[in-house]
């Protein structure tokens, strides 16, 4: 999410990403995204699944946790820079945009129905984890959100809840289902994602050319502003996402971004997503690590059981269905739904209304718990 405060002009934006712009350590930054880069290009080598986003992830968190200085330098990367790069994944999810999806989409209702139950007893069976691990109730309940990282540890702050460990729980709950289910896909399938089949079927088969490429940056750029006022969830993608759906629909816009700018788009993401974890507190992050885990095994798992449900309700493909419940983050889950030849608009739809979903759960919580 964009630190954006509401009702800024998007002039004041400008002024505040100059501001921000000139206070980055840029050695530092360069020396991080070199790092990363090197960690996702060996595990890409290595066709690891999803290998630009697992091992920037890995490289730099690594780096990040152990506190560790590269070249006299600190870890960073800006959050700003990273959402700056969202919009690639969601102008090449648009793409995928046809009249015969939107047609299909109709009858994905029993899935969606699904997630309705799927989202709170995923939610109090991590609360009941959380709370067996001796959280207090308010960190329990605010840690075991299935989706929207930045609300819910927003709303747990507001309920007196410990906000270093909520990030942390929140961070390794995101990372563990991006680092779990890819390999996964690659235990059960045998099939390489996001690696070598992924960066074939992600390239844009379609040349290039300055106009459309000004176009698909107009799209993000408008797409991003456009799901920001209309308060869309995960806006930075949603957006994008539609502006670039309505383009390839109309006829306006042919092909999407290039296998070299979504592998970089992954490197970037992985990076910043490791780099959080700087300065955060050893024992905090084992702690965390250890019901993280349990909760996340117990997620997946939950995300089997309603998979094979949806399946035989709906007949929708297992992989994908547990793909679209799977609890990770939206641009990460649509990356791997790409690579896997998957229906990447059905699995963005269910993972939009995961986070809307379990914010509001997440919202009527804050309720109970909120401190008279």
């Amino acid at each position: 999410m964009s630190n954006r405060p509401i009702g800024e002009t998007p002039v004041t934006a400008l002024q505040r990403w100059i501001k921000d712009i000139g206070q980055t350590d840029f050695a530092a930054l360069g020396v991080t995204l070199m790092l990363g880069g090197i960690g996702g290009s060996l595990a890409a080598l290595a066709h690891l699944p999803l290998g630009f986003l697992l091992g920037s992830i890995l490289t730099i968190g690594i780096l990040a946790a152990r506190g560790i200085r590269p070249f006299g330098r600190q870890i960073t990367l800006p959050a700003r820079l990273r959402f700056s790069f969202v919009p690639v994944i969601g102008i090449a999810i648009g793409g995928a945009f046809t009249p015969e999806i939107a047609r299909a989409a109709l009858g994905w209702w029993p899935s969606l129905l699904a997630l309705c139950a799927f989202i709170p007893l995923a939610h109090a069976v991590g609360f009941g984890i959380y709370r067996a691990g001796g959280l207090s109730p308010a960190d329990a309940f605010f840690g075991a959100v299935p989706g929207g990282l930045i609300e819910s540890v927003q709303l747990g702050e507001d309920a007196g809840a410990d906000v270093r460990l909520l990030t942390v729980l929140q961070f390794l709950r995101l990372i563990l289902t991006i680092l779990t289910v890819p390999l996964l896909f690659w235990a059960l399938t045998g099939h390489a994602v996001g690696s070598a089949s992924g960066t074939k079927m992600t390239g844009s088969t379609v040349p290039l050319t300055a106009a459309s490429g000004a176009m698909m940056v107009a799209a993000g750029i408008v797409g991003a502003g456009l799901g920001k006022a209309l308060r869309f969830p995960g806006y930075i993608i949603t957006g994008p996402i539609a502006v670039s759906a309505a383009l390839h629909v109309s006829g306006l816009l042919h092909g999407i971004p290039p296998a070299w700018l979504i592998s970089v788009t992954q490197v970037v993401l992985g990076t910043g997503l490791g780099a959080r974890f700087v300065g955060v507190d050893r024992a905090l992050l084992r702690r965390g690590a250890r019901l993280a885990i349990l909760n996340g095994v117990a997620a997946l798992a939950l995300a089997f059981v309603f998979a094979q449900t949806v399946h035989w309700m709906a007949a929708e493909p297992v992989t994908a269905a547990f793909l679209a419940f799977a609890p990770g983050g939206l641009a990460e889950m649509s990356l791997i739904a790409l690579s896997l030849h998957m229906s990447v608009i059905y699995v963005t739809v269910h993972h939009v209304a995961r986070i809307f979903i379990a914010v509001s759960v997440a919202k009527l919580g804050s309720r109970w718990l909120m401190p008279r």
